[in-house]
């Protein structure tokens, strides 16, 4: 089951109307689709913009009733090996580029520049943080600009809003934390205190200094969302007694895995980044299979792409991930290909927009097409009736497998 992070897109002029998808080269996708189904899939509902966490946790099984529990500070958490204590608050964290004004913290790169070099010796600076009040906070890197807070204490409540103001956001000032429920005044009190202390450890550091003089945005502080507490999350393929594995770089991924109680496989060179292993992470798909009933692929590169309003890189990644995918095409394997969420190479934002999907069985009779299907939002429209649902599509995969 491979999971293509922001595989979903909308028209660009920049590839003369077409999506990334749609203006991609992909024989062996094409190949899929034609010999199976293909069609559009809400990853939530209708209507609804989803996030990572919860577009690729429904593809993995979570219970639909708990997507509203699932926050992204406790996944991140899980992630980065760090299973969160009764009473203490995560929250997810980015490496941000914030200036010292007035009026406040202005934010003018919610990524760093997606700083990857030198984010351990600037969370070095963050960590065992005493907040006061008894409140201490940890601050632990995770991928590139990523990372995630953890608050420790007596008093806690997650129940706080975020300071990172999303992609259409910025540049802007950021918000303060703010308690969402009057429980949650010391969380949000602390909050604060943390990303001013953070900028003030991280705005002369010699790694922002080293940055600044090859011409690169520098990481002066850290944006938070996401808060959360800990919790158990139901999964319908753990409740079914399936053995399942992800093959996956994003620590937001790896950290659903972890919750889940699934087998995670990862390597070096299996990163959340454009320059990412594809064959490797297939061939070890392959690998793992024959002790597992269902294993799961997750890249991110076409999410970057879009974040980063590059129409053209993201068809370009998916020309990559196509010509990676070429084993499966003859492994007498099911195979599916779904996608957590939409993003928009033009605007660089999640949208609520249905994401193209296949499933393929080799046991099946293959459709009669008297063309090759080119894979994409056009044909998925075309070719589906209803939209699915995410946890509708698996559905489809498990009575595939007879489960």
């Amino acid at each position: 089951m491979l999971i293509v992070d922001g595989l979903g897109d909308l028209p660009s002029d920049e590839l003369a109307g077409l999506t990334p998808l749609e203006a991609a080269r992909t024989p062996n996708l094409d190949r899929l689709a034609s010999g199976g189904w293909c069609g559009l899939v809400d990853p939530v509902s209708p209507g609804e913009i989803p996030h990572t966490d919860s577009g690729v946790g429904l593809l993995m099984g979570l219970a639909p009733g708990q997507v509203g529990l699932l926050h992204r500070g406790p996944v991140e958490a899980a992630g980065a090996g760090r299973p969160l204590l009764a009473g203490e608050v995560a929250l997810r964290g980015n490496f941000a580029t914030l200036e010292e004004r007035a009026e406040g913290l202005w934010l003018t790169d919610r990524r760093a520049g997606r700083i990857s070099e030198g984010v351990g010796e600037l969370a070095a600076q963050l960590t065992d943080m005493d907040l006061g009040d008894g409140i201490r906070a940890d601050f632990l890197p995770t991928d590139q600009h990523r990372g995630v807070l953890v608050l420790g204490g007596e008093g806690l409540d997650p129940a706080v809003s975020n300071t990172d103001p999303g992609d259409a956001g910025s540049p802007c000032f950021i918000a303060p934390c703010q308690a969402l429920e009057p429980a949650a005044t010391l969380t949000a009190e602390k909050v604060n205190r943390f990303v001013r202390e953070a900028h003030f450890r991280l705005r002369d550091h010699e790694v922002n200094r080293d940055r600044l003089a090859a011409g690169e945005p520098p990481a002066t502080g850290v944006i938070t969302r996401g808060a959360g507490a800990g919790f158990q999350p139901t999964n319908e393929l753990a409740r079914r007694g399936l053995r399942v594995a992800v093959v996956a770089g994003c620590n937001t991924v790896l950290g659903l895995a972890r919750l889940f109680g699934f087998a995670t496989v990862e390597g070096d060179a299996f990163t959340a980044a454009l320059d990412t292993d594809l064959k490797g992470k297939v061939a070890a798909a392959l690998e793992a299979l024959p002790q597992h009933d269902l294993v799961y692929i997750h890249v991110k590169g076409a999410d970057l792409c879009a974040h980063d309003r590059q129409p053209a890189g993201k068809r370009d990644f998916l020309e990559r991930l196509d010509e990676a995918l070429e084993p499966l095409t003859g492994a007498g394997i099911v195979v599916g290909l779904s996608a957590d969420h939409t993003t928009d190479s033009n605007t660089g934002a999640h949208t609520a927009d249905p994401v193209p999907s296949l499933l393929f069985d080799p046991e099946t009779p293959a459709p009669a097409t008297e063309t090759r299907l080119n894979f994409g939002e056009a044909a998925c429209r075309t070719h589906s009736g209803p939209c699915l649902r995410s946890h509708e599509l698996l559905g489809r995969v498990l009575e595939m497998l007879g489960a």
